[in-house]
């Protein structure tokens, strides 16, 4: 990943996200938005196109984080890097299903964020022909 890539922040925790945006600025790494819900991470990940995602899996509204990731993996081709405060063998399970990048619990320090970054390769983001037409997009428009 270079340090030119740009990230989008999915956490419902303001807090937490603006922790995560400040580390990622410091080690180098643009943030492109902070998103707090499922359907506005998809909204802007559409339009913004960001490189890279971290991605809270607990997240209120219709749509939690393992489905905001799966839309976003297959229409934008983006990697994900879930991030979590609960790590019980149901969630380190299906968090394997899900074929993420990474799991990161919290609290996450600098090094664990800056080696988790370094790990991932960049795959340029596409997004496919069917995003529109895709059952969660339903979600954008309301």
């Amino acid at each position: 990943m270079c340090p030119h890539a740009q990230i989008l922040i999915v956490e419902d925790d303001r807090i937490v996200a603006l922790d995560l945006q400040r580390r990622l600025r410091r080690l180098g790494y643009p943030v492109v938005e902070l998103a707090g819900t499922g359907a506005d991470a998809i909204a802007r990940a559409l339009a913004l196109r960001p490189d890279l995602v971290l991605m809270d899996i607990q997240l209120p509204g219709a749509l939690d984080g393992w489905e905001t990731a799966a839309f976003l993996r297959t229409h934008l081709n983006v990697p994900i890097i879930y991030i979590t405060g609960v790590t019980d063998p149901r969630t380190l399970t299906r968090a394997c299903q899900m074929a993420p990048a990474l799991l990161l619990g919290k609290p996450i320090t600098d090094e664990t964020l800056h080696a988790a970054l370094g790990q991932i390769m960049q795959a340029p983001p596409r997004i496919s022909s069917e995003a529109e037409g895709h059952p969660l997009s339903r979600l954008l428009r309301s």
